[in-house]
């Protein structure tokens, strides 16, 4: 199916990008429950699968409302005007979202399980369940690697604003993926399921770069502006294994045992696995991650009965900055 938006000079005007915790969440529990695991996010998949398994998240609402490809539900992302907002915030709209929505949005997905019936007969009460699970799944799937994802994101809306800057609109449209092209104020999408054009949107376009998605995707309800999720740039570095040069230098400042749990911690892990990899003593180990969490270089995830600790955004850059 091939897919028109046009522009306007106002639309283009209000063109913008944002990074939404939402998109992360819908994209990424797709790709989770899919069969084989994908190549580029295989060591994520094979880290988060089973916590989302004991969890029994792979039975629930998300798996009712996410099927393998196609349609996903208006109403589980919906648009902000904010160019970072909080999962809270989505979750807020999410629970918001009138009945009548929440119905169309059904009926398009087109599904009859249990869950989805129950969300037709009580919607106001069923959306508060629903952002009880995806505040779970977050805690497990997605929160010890924000810091990681946000990196990603935020340095693809870089290189795209650039794009604009340097060399206009049209560059930035036919460098998003290979399914779109920019020409006479049109944006031209090829794409397998439903259509999207400027009669029926908001006006301007709402731009999500997405760590997960491996295609396209779209969402179109007025008066909201459409919103185009694309594959983001880099994506397929996120958990590639980078050793960290001149450990030393950091050492110096940190010491050495808060160095190493530092770069133990490039995949998030509970103070037993760190104390088993480093050979400090796990009280050793709660210690120096209290020390770092402390210091804005450390958070700590609930996963089930255990906690996993991830570098934050300020230890990703410190550790960047001497690799």
């Amino acid at each position: 199916m091939l897919a028109e938006l046009a522009f306007s000079a106002d639309d283009l005007a209000l063109t913008r990008f944002t990074v939404s915790p939402m998109w992360e969440v819908v994209t990424s529990f797709r790709l989770l429950a899919a069969g084989p695991a994908h190549p580029v996010h295989r060591a994520w998949i094979d880290q988060v699968r089973p916590r989302v398994a004991a969890a029994g998240l792979d039975s629930g609402w998300l798996a009712e409302l996410i099927p393998p490809t196609g349609y996903l539900p208006d109403f589980l992302t919906p648009p902000s005007r904010e160019p970072a907002p909080a999962l809270d915030a989505e979750l807020a709209a999410i629970r918001a979202t009138p009945a009548d929505q929440v119905l169309s949005d059904l009926d398009y997905l087109g599904r009859t399980g249990p869950r989805c019936q129950a969300l037709r007969a009580d919607p106001e009460t069923r959306l508060v369940r629903i952002s009880e699970e995806i505040e779970t799944y977050w805690e497990l799937a997605l929160a010890p690697y924000w810091a990681k994802i946000r990196v990603v994101l935020n340095a693809d809306i870089f290189h795209r604003v650039r794009q604009v800057a340097e060399y206009g609109v049209g560059r930035l449209f036919n460098d998003l993926h290979s399914t779109l092209s920019w020409d006479d104020n049109t944006l031209r999408m090829v794409r397998r399921h439903c259509g999207i054009t400027r009669e029926a949107t908001g006006p301007g376009l709402l731009l999500v770069p997405s760590a997960f998605a491996v295609h396209t995707l779209t969402w179109s309800r007025p008066p909201g502006p459409p919103q185009l999720a694309y594959p983001a740039r880099g994506a397929g570095t996120l958990w590639e294994h980078r050793p960290v040069k001149r450990t030393e230098a950091i050492a110096a400042v940190l010491g050495r045992s808060r160095t190493i749990l530092l770069t133990e911690l490039e995949a998030p892990a509970s103070t037993t696995e760190l104390a088993h990899r480093t050979g400090i003593s796990t009280a050793g180990v709660s210690q120096h991650l209290t020390a770092l969490r402390d210091a804005g270089m450390v958070s700590a995830h609930r996963a089930g009965r255990s906690v996993l600790y991830a570098r934050t955004a300020v230890a990703e850059s410190l550790l960047a900055a001497t690799a």
